[in-house]
Parts: C-alpha cells; sequence; structure tokens
C-alpha cells in the first residue's frame, strides 16, 4: 500500500513541476513531450495525447466525480491499493491531458509577445504560480497528508475498515476535481491574457 500512496503523491507533485519547469525553461529540448511513467511494474506508460488541432481547443473538462453511495458492509485490503490506483490514474490522465496544450499556450504568448528568453522566464511565471495557484496547491498538499496516513492505517488495520475505505475515495475524488480547477483556473488565466 506504501507504494500506491507514494505513486499518488508524486503524480500530484509532477504535475505542478512539470508544468513550472516548462514555464521557467523555453528550450526547444524542454518543450520536448516525454511519456508518462508507468503506473506499475511491467506496464508500458501511456502515450501522451497530442496537441489539438488548434491551440485555443478549450481544455477537457476535470473528470465527474460518482455520488457517494453507501458504504459496504464487506470490504478488502485489496481495495485500497485499487483505490490509490484509480485515483492516481485519474491524475495522470488529467496531467497527460491538459499539460501540452497548456505549454503550448504558453509558447503562443511568448511568440505574440514577442520575449526572449528571460522575459518569458519573468513573464510566464504568474501562469504557473499566483496566490490562487498557492491555494490549490496548499489544499492538495493537505489532502496527500490525509489520504497518505489513511491509506496507511487501512493498510495496517488487521480487518478491512469500509467506512474508512468510503473516506480514502472521497478524499482522492476531492484531489482529483482540485487538480481539475487549478488547471481549469490556469487556462482561464492564460487565455485571457492571449485574447489581449
Amino acid at each position: 500500500m506504501a507504494w500506491a500512496v507514494q505513486l499518488l503523491m508524486a503524480l500530484a507533485a509532477a504535475c505542478l513541476a512539470t508544468v513550472t519547469a516548462q514555464a521557467q525553461d523555453p528550450s526547444p529540448a524542454a518543450q520536448e513531450q516525454k511519456p508518462a511513467p508507468a503506473a506499475q511494474g511491467n506496464e508500458p506508460a501511456k502515450p501522451q495525447d497530442p496537441l489539438p488541432a488548434s491551440p485555443e481547443a478549450a481544455p477537457p473538462a476535470a473528470p465527474e466525480q460518482a455520488a457517494p453511495s453507501a458504504t459496504p458492509d464487506t470490504c478488502a485490503k485489496s481495495e485500497f491499493e485499487s483505490a490509490v490506483d484509480e485515483a492516481a490514474e485519474k491524475l495522470r490522465d488529467l496531467n497527460n491531458t491538459h499539460r501540452p496544450t497548456f505549454q503550448a499556450k504558453l509558447r503562443q504568448l511568448k511568440d505574440k509577445r514577442a520575449w526572449n528568453n528571460d522575459q518569458f522566464l519573468k513573464e510566464a511565471a504568474p501562469f504557473v504560480k499566483d496566490d490562487e495557484i498557492t491555494v490549490f496547491d496548499d489544499k492538495t498538499n493537505e489532502l496527500l497528508a490525509s489520504i497518505s496516513s489513511m491509506g496507511q492505517e487501512g493498510a495496517n488495520a488487521s480487518e478491512p475498515n469500509c467506512k474508512m475505505l468510503a473516506d480514502l475515495r472521497n478524499l482522492m475524488g476531492v484531489l482529483v476535481e482540485t487538480q481539475g480547477a487549478k488547471w481549469a483556473y490556469m487556462f482561464q488565466k492564460l487565455d485571457t491574457e492571449l485574447a489581449k
């Protein structure tokens, strides 16, 4: 279970790190697309979605969360790992879907404003880090800490706690929603600037 929680934490951190790195390193090598990491073991990495035909194409909305259902009477420890894997997959898909489009729009803004690389580093920074994005990141970190703690507790329990599993799934759903909202905010801010 610990590896699954660590994977989930790494994915959320990678989302911010990748976008930040792209904003700060406009070199062609940094803009090359890298394959997404494999979820586990020897599974191949999923290919990234290609850039949309039009850079103005709207990013897809965050995945919808299913309505919470009644807590089942029985559950298995393996369901804790499965829940983390599902959330990790959603975060990875969210990142792989939005990152290339966001990076393309940053490059489009750089070209539109005719910024040199030094100007780009300075001017693009607010699109990946501002007070609102910090709020999203703080919420993400709080959720990840709760998920990690709950996941460890669930994995170490002598009997699986189905209520805890339901709570864990709920927290992971909120984490995915938070990351989707963060992407939506960043796109809205960048699209507003591109429209000027």
